[in-house]
C-alpha cells in the first residue's frame, strides 16, 4: 500500500491570493510540496517548499493587494490566525504598532493518509505519545492522522483540543480528516489548559489529542490529565528530548529535574560530583518520537530511561524508523555515536578461563570483592626496571595496539616517536591490544567500556591528557609484555569470578536503572554467599531461589 496524500482544494486558498500569485502558482509542478505562501508589504511574494523558496512575478506587493487579501478572507482570531471553512489551510497575520496587517503566511493544510504506520504499534500500547520536530516536518499532519486512527480503527472516543482550528480545521464542522475524533475549539490560546481539563470532566475520553504544548499550566494540565488515566497524544517545542531537558517550563512532560546531593558512598561508586541532576517523576509522556524529517522519525519507547541516560552524560540510542516509498515501514540502525568516532566490532568471545593478553593486575581473592569491574590501572611514575623492560620491548618486532578514550592522540604518536616505542594507534576495538583512557573519558564513553569487556580487552586508566603520565602508561604496557602470561585461573575460581561480573551486570543494567528484580543463575552456596556480600554493597536486598542444583539468588530493586 502506497503512501497517499490528499490536499485538501488548494484551489481555494489559491482563490483569495492576488492576481499574479495565482498566475505563477498555475502548474502542477509548482503546486507539487508547496508548504505556504508569504505575502510581505514591499516585497515579491514567495512560494516556499522543503529546503528551497521561490519568488512569485515580479512586482512587490501593494497595501492594495493585502487588503484585498484581507478582506475576503474574513476575520482574524485573537492569536492572529484565520481559516478557510472546512480546509486545513492556516493564514496568519503580522501587523504593525497600530495593528494593520502587514505581513499574511498562507500555510498548505494537507491530510496525509500512511505516515501514522510509523508508530501503528505505540497506539496498540495506550501509552501517552508525544510527538517533537522542527517547524514544518509533518508534526500537525501526523497528529490529525493519529486522531483518526484511534477513533475510526481503535474504536477509542477521542477529543480533539482544536486551538487554533489548525488540526480539523476552520468552522464549526470537523475536517473528514480526523474521523470520528470530536473537536473542542478554544476561544484564546491561554484558555488551552482549561480546555483541556474541561475534556476530561465533562466528555469522558479515552483519548486526548493537543497540539504544542508551550506553557506550565498546559505541562500541569497533562500531568493532570495523564493520573487520570487518560491517554495523551501531543506536540511540544523542541527537536529532541534533549531540548526537551533543557527548558523549565515543559521539563515536567518527561519527569521533570531536580538536584540531588548523593552520599560519600554513592558518589564513589557512580565517580561523579556529590550533587547531580536526577529526574524528579515519571515522565508524563512515556514514549516519544523524534521527527528528524517527513519520512523518518526516532522513537524513544522508554522515555524515563532516556532521560535518566541524558543526565549522567550518556547517549541515548532511539529506534530509527523510515517510511518506504511503498507505505512500509523500515528499521534503520541507530545513528553512530559522535562522540567515539570509533568504527567498533567486538571480536569473538574468549573462553571466561583464558587470561587477558596483557597481566594488568594480579588475581583477587574473591570473598574481598566490592566491585568486579574491567581491570583498570591507575598510571602511577614507571620505575627504571619497567624502563629498562619497555626499552627491550621497543627491540621486538611486535606492535602494541592502542586505542585512545578521552586522549589526545597526537600525545601517544609524540611518545612513540620519542622513544621510538612500537606503539599503533587504532580505530578498531577488535584489532586493539589495550584500550588507554583518563577517567573522564570511560565516563563519556559508557558503549566503548562495555564493548572492551565484552571483547576482554584490558583497559589502562591514567590520571591526566599529559606527556608525561601518558609515556609512563606507554612504558608500564610494554614492560608486561615480557612478562610472562598468568596461569589460567581454577574452574571454582573461574565460576566465582563469573558469577560476580553476572551479578554486578545485572544490578548496574538492569535493576539499579530499569527498577526490576533479576534472577541470577543457579550457583553453589558459597559463590551466592559472596554475589550476596556484594548486592548488599550496593544496599540492595537479595533472596534465594530454587531447589537443590537449581538455588539461586534474586536481586530486588530498591
Amino acid at each position: 500500500m502506497s503512501t497517499e496524500r490528499i490536499t485538501d482544494d488548494l484551489d481555494r486558498l489559491l482563490a483569495l491570493l492576488p492576481a499574479e500569485v495565482q498566475v505563477a502558482l498555475q502548474t502542477e509542478s509548482s503546486r507539487e510540496q508547496l508548504l505556504e505562501v508569504v505575502l510581505d508589504l514591499g516585497r515579491v511574494p514567495e512560494a516556499r517548499y522543503p529546503g528551497r523558496s521561490l519568488p512569485l512575478g515580479e512586482r512587490c506587493l501593494l497595501r492594495d493587494d493585502l487588503q484585498a487579501t484581507v478582506e475576503r478572507l474574513g476575520r482574524f482570531g485573537a492569536d492572529n490566525r484565520a481559516g478557510i471553512e472546512r480546509t486545513l489551510h492556516r493564514i496568519s497575520a503580522i501587523r504593525n504598532r497600530r495593528g494593520d496587517v502587514v505581513g499574511l503566511t498562507c500555510r498548505v493544510g494537507r491530510a496525509v493518509f500512511g505516515t501514522v504506520a510509523m508508530v501503528r504499534d505505540l497506539l496498540d500500547s495506550g501509552q501517552s505519545l508525544l510527538l517533537m520536530g522542527r517547524p514544518g516536518v509533518g508534526k500537525t499532519t501526523a497528529l490529525r492522522e493519529i486522531a483518526r486512527v484511534l477513533a475510526d480503527e481503535l474504536e477509542k472516543r477521542v477529543v480533539v483540543i482544536d486551538t487554533s482550528n489548525e488540526i480539523a480545521g476552520d468552522g464549526d464542522i470537523p475536517h473528514p480528516a480526523i474521523g470520528r475524533a470530536r473537536r473542542m475549539q478554544v476561544a484564546r490560546p491561554e484558555l488551552q489548559h482549561q480546555v483541556m481539563i474541561e475534556a476530561v470532566e465533562n466528555h469522558m475520553p479515552e483519548v486526548i489529542v493537543i497540539d504544542e504544548i508551550g506553557t506550565e499550566l498546559e505541562a500541569q494540565a497533562a500531568r493532570t490529565i495523564a493520573e487520570r488515566g487518560v491517554m495523551l497524544v501531543a506536540t511540544a517545542h523542541g527537536n529532541a528530548l534533549a531540548n526537551l531537558i533543557k527548558n523549565p517550563t515543559l521539563c515536567d512532560l518527561v519527569g521533570g529535574i531536580e538536584s540531588v546531593t548523593l552520599g560519600d558512598e554513592e558518589a564513589r561508586r557512580r565517580r561523579s560530583q556529590k550533587t547531580v541532576l536526577e529526574r524528579a517523576a515519571e515522565p508524563t509522556f512515556p514514549l516519544a518520537v523524534e521527527m528528524h524529517s517527513r519520512h523518518r522519525w526516532a522513537v524513544h519507547a522508554d522515555v524515563g530511561r532516556t532521560v535518566d541516560l541524558l543526565l549522567r552524560g550518556q547517549t541515548p540510542r532511539p529506534e530509527e524508523r523510515e517510511l518506504s516509498s511503498d507505505g512500509s515501514v523500515r528499521r534503520c540502525d541507530p545513528l553512530p555515536d559522535k562522540g567515539t568516532g570509533l568504527a567498533v566490532r567486538l571480536r569473538p568471545p574468549r573462553d571466561l578461563r583464558e587470561p587477558p593478553r596483557l597481566a594488568m593486575v594480579p588475581t583477587p581473592d574473591p570473598s574481598h570483592v566490592s566491585d568486579q569491574r574491567q581491570p583498570e590501572l591507575v598510571s602511577e611514575p614507571a620505575s627504571d626496571a619497567a624502563r629498562e623492560a619497555a626499552h627491550k620491548a621497543a627491540s621486538t618486532p611486535d606492535v602494541l595496539q592502542v586505542i585512545c578514550c578521552g586522549l589526545t592522540p597526537r600525545l601517544v604518536e609524540e611518545a612513540s616517536r620519542r622513544h621510538r616505542w612500537p606503539v599503533q594507534l587504532v580505530d578498531d576495538l577488535s584489532a586493539a591490544d589495550v584500550v588507554l583512557s583518563v577517567r573522564q573519558g570511560l565516563g563519556r564513553q559508557p558503549d566503548l567500556r562495555r564493548q572492551a569487556r565484552e571483547a576482554r580487552v584490558p583497559i589502562l586508566v591514567i590520571k591526566a591528557d599529559t606527556l608525561p603520565q601518558v609515556e609512563r602508561a606507554l612504558e608500564r604496557l610494554l614492560s608486561r609484555r615480557l612478562t610472562p602470561e598468568a596461569p589460567a585461573l581454577p574452574d571454582d575460581q573461574a565460576d566465582a569470578f563469573a558469577a560476580l561480573e553476572e551479578c554486578r551486570l545485572a544490578v548496574e543494567q538492569v535493576v539499579v536503572p530499569q527498577g526490576r528484580p533479576v534472577e541470577l543463575l543457579p550457583r553453589n552456596e558459597e559463590v551466592r554467599r559472596m554475589q550476596a556480600d556484594l548486592i548488599a554493597r550496593y544496599r540492595l536486598r537479595s533472596d534465594v531461589f530454587g531447589q537443590a542444583d537449581q538455588q539461586r539468588l534474586r536481586v530486588f530493586p530498591p
